[in-house]
This record gives structure tokens, sequence and C-alpha cells, in this order.
């Protein structure tokens, strides 16, 4: 099968297209013939290993995954002996940033993992992004107890993690102020933001009054900066570790002091994740913000692409071509 390739870190040219064997399927697996996957954050940064921490999960030297592609949309070709859940010709969607494997033509994953089957009359390109950045954006929603009414910035809202953060906030019922380029300010109004700044024109500062939680989703502000924005106990989460690693220090320390803190979750995703974020879909509650397409022989194109940082959305790849 054809297959994205990395056998050592580094830019979006140590990636290659090369044919490997399809995998087997084990008891409890399912082996889903990948009709549609993502070229995102997280694929970017377990193949550059810019963030060095994240070889104490991929491999010290060198990538113990080869494949990435944590999202994924197919159908199951075949079923392990013990599956229960699904049933071969199944469509499907999913995520996995432990196996990954959505950069092949076919993937394991076990049926009790992140997989479950396509809503109706959803395309295999429009599930493929339904997972990497409203995981992410639905983890740190939780950890900061967002409630209804709560006045929350988001900054950054046109990225796979702030276009979900907009739309998940106001499932939750919160009063979303949004920081988005010029460009794109009537795509976030329409994903339901209530306020909209344009960040090219303006600063954090043109936001008006207080918040009890900031979410940085593109990792662009600090602490300091959002500090005096933050109600008295405020929450400031970042999608990155900062300058110099501070989110993960002022995660140590403010939490102790009883006033403004910062917070950095690990992100984990199960299956009810999975199931809550198609429901989300089914209601009319989320779509994920498409950008561009590739074939998966240009994914090395995707990847340089996703690292200019100015995708709106998700990038997908399509390898039903």
């Amino acid at each position: 099968m054809r297959a994205a390739i990395h056998t050592r870190y580094g830019p979006p040219e140590v990636v290659s297209i090369q044919d490997i064997p399809r995998p087997e399927p084990k008891a409890t697996e399912l082996l889903v013939k990948v009709q549609a996957s993502t070229v995102n954050r997280t694929d970017a940064g377990f193949r550059s290993a810019e963030y060095f921490v994240s070889r104490f999960f991929s491999g010290l030297f060198r990538p113990r995954q080869q494949t990435l592609g944590c999202e994924f949309a197919g159908i199951v070709e075949e079923t392990g002996a013990a599956v229960q859940l699904f049933k071969k010709g199944d469509r499907v969607f999913g995520y996995n940033d432990i196996r990954f494997g959505g950069h092949a033509e076919y993937l394991t994953i076990d049926e009790k993992e992140g997989v479950v089957n396509l809503p109706d009359g959803l395309s295999f390109i429009q599930a493929a992004p339904i997972s990497e950045g409203a995981h992410y954006a639905l983890n740190i929603i939780r950890t900061a107890g967002v409630r209804p009414g709560q006045r929350v910035m988001v900054y950054g809202a046109t990225g796979a993690i702030g276009s979900a953060a907009v739309q998940l906030l106001k499932y939750f019922g919160a009063e979303v102020t949004a920081f988005s380029n010029t460009r794109n300010m009537d795509l976030v109004k329409s994903l339901g933001a209530d306020h909209v700044i344009d960040y090219q024109t303006q600063a954090i500062t043109a936001a008006r009054g207080s918040f009890p939680f900031i979410f940085d989703a593109v990792g662009k502000l600090s602490f300091p900066q959002c500090r005096p924005l933050l109600e008295k106990k405020g929450i400031y989460i970042s999608t990155e570790l900062g300058k110099r690693g501070a989110n993960v220090f002022y995660a140590l320390f403010t939490p102790l002091l009883g006033g403004k803190r910062v917070l950095f979750p690990i992100p984990k995703t199960t299956k009810d994740d999975i199931l809550f974020l198609r429901e989300r879909v089914v209601n009319g509650e989320f779509r994920p913000v498409l950008d561009r397409t590739y074939p998966l022989e240009q994914i090395v194109e995707a990847y340089r692409y996703v690292e200019t940082a100015q995708k709106t959305g998700n990038v997908v790849i399509d390898l039903s071509l």
C-alpha cells in the first residue's frame, strides 16, 4: 500500500511516499481503507520534533511511528475475529495520536478506541477533520470549567483549534470574543462569535472588560500580556509551551498563589469524545472549517502550507484519488 513515511525527524522534506506492507487487524481491531486524512499541528509537531519533549512519546532518536496522520475517515475493509461494534463496509472516522496511520491507504485501530460511524450525508473529506482541532478545544474548555454566560476570549479563531473552540464555547453557552485576521472576520462571525476583533489592526486591549478565561489557540500571546485582561481568579491556557517553556512553569506555580493562573492540560481523547463531536456535527452545532485539499502525493506541500501558520481551519489529504 502507499504511505507517507518519515524515518528521521526534520522538515517536510523528510516525508516521502513509499510502498509498505498492509497491516493486519488483531482480534479486536478494524482494518480501515482510508479515504481522507489531514495534515495538522499534531502531525507536524511529531514529524519535526521541534519540541524535544515530544521524542519521549515518539522515539528519542528516530520516529517509532513512521506513518503519521492522527485523523482519518474511511471504510472498514476487515474486522478482527472478536470485533462486535463494527462490520465490513461501515463508513467510519476517528482520531489516534498514539499509533497514527492516517497518511496511508490502510490503518488498523481497536474498536474501543477513537473510531465511530460516519454521520449520514457527510463525506469522507468533511468527516476527516472533525476530531483533531476539536478534541484540543474540548479538553481545554473542560479544563477551564466554562459555564453558561461566561465571557471567554479566543485568540486565533481561524485555525483548526480556534474555529472549533468558538463553536464549542457557544454550545456550552459562553459569550465569545474572538480575535481573527482581517480576511476571516465574517467567517468567525458565522461560527457564532459574539464579538470579532481584527488582530492585524488592533491590540488585545481592544477586548473590553475582563475575562474569566482567555484561550490562546495559536500560542502567540503570553500570560504577562493577558494578565491585565483576566478576572481576579481568571485562567489563561495556551496551545503552546510558550517562550522557553514558560507556560509549563507558570502552570506549576500560579495555581499555588490563589489568583490569576495558567493551566497546561495534557489532552487525551476517548471514544466518548469522538461520539460527542459527532453529535455536535449531526445537530449542526459544530462544523470543521476546510481550507485546502491535497492528494497523498503532495503531502510535503501540505506540510509546508500548514507550517506557514496561514491556514484557515483544516488541510485535508484525499486518499481516494
